[in-house]
Parts: structure tokens; C-alpha cells; sequence
């Protein structure tokens, strides 16, 4: 690699086969399966690969990744040792998915058709057009058309 740096105790390359993820898995819970996939394929045109786990977990995918959604009852138990039970209202997470769309307007109909809530009206930003959504688990998400610039235009200089 070319040059050696101790970080937490390891030389570079050690610490960065160690630390560095090779992939990002996705998780969401929804409190009906069936209605999660009709969702997230129509949607935002994710596509289903496979059932897992006794059909209790759907794996989906799209061109910029995967995710699973989890079929999670309301009311059951969310953390382990805590009194936290899931609830499908709306709700904030400091997590939520940006999907990137050529074409917000269509991108907005697809969600608002399936089922999806918008939270904002369209915001233009330095990088381009952002609507805040939320399916109708109450997940936030974000559909982005970038415009040429893309988040470049939005580098701290």
C-alpha cells in the first residue's frame, strides 16, 4: 500500500482489513411483509429477489443496492432488555434512505400512488431538486434529482 500509519493500534493496512466494511446491508421493519414489497417495489422500484427466514424477511433489489425488510408485529418488543416496542406511526430516526431519481415529479407520483405521505413541498439545493416522504410504516426517506453539479456543488471549498 505504499505507507504504514498506527491507527487504534493497528499499521493501516491491518486496521483496514479489519474496520472497513465490504458492503452495507439495509434493514427495515414493516408490520405487514406483503404490504412492505407491494410498497417499496411500486414505489421506488426495487425489484424482489427472494423470501428468507420462513417468508418473515424479503430480500429486494435495485441498481444502487439492496435492502431486506423485516416483518416486525406492532407493539412487539424493539430492543432487547428495554421496555422499546415498535410502532408504525410517524416517526424520526436520525437513519433514513436517499434515493436518487432522473425524474422527481413521476418519482413523487410512483410513491404518492403506493401509498407514501410527502413531508415537504420539493426543496432546491445547491446539488439539486429533494422531497422528504414517508412510506406508510412512517420511515422517512428522500427522493433527489441531482442536477449536473450533483453534491460536488455543495463541496466545502
Amino acid at each position: 500500500m505504499g505507507w504504514t500509519a498506527p491507527i487504534f493500534g493497528f499499521e493501516i493496512e491491518t486496521w483496514y482489513d479489519k474496520v472497513v466494511a465490504t458492503s452495507l446491508i439495509i434493514n427495515i421493519d414493516v408490520p405487514d411483509l406483503n404490504a412492505g414489497i407491494a410498497f417499496y417495489t411500486k414505489a421506488l422500484q426495487f425489484r424482489l429477489c427472494r423470501l428468507l427466514f420462513g417468508k418473515s424477511v424479503a430480500e429486494l433489489e435495485s441498481t444502487s443496492g439492496r435492502l431486506f425488510l423485516i416483518e416486525q408485529p406492532h407493539g412487539s418488543l424493539a430492543v432487547p432488555g428495554t421496555s422499546i416496542v415498535r410502532t408504525y406511526q410517524t416517526h424520526w430516526t436520525p437513519v433514513h434512505l436517499d434515493v436518487p431519481v432522473t425524474h422527481l415529479e413521476e418519482a413523487m407520483e410512483r410513491c404518492l400512488a403506493a401509498g407514501a405521505i410527502s413531508r415537504t413541498a420539493v426543496a432546491v439545493h445547491s446539488f439539486g431538486r429533494l422531497l422528504a416522504m414517508r412510506d406508510p410504516f412512517g420511515h422517512g426517506f428522500c427522493l433527489i434529482e441531482f442536477n449536473a453539479g450533483g453534491y460536488d456543488a455543495a463541496a466545502s471549498k
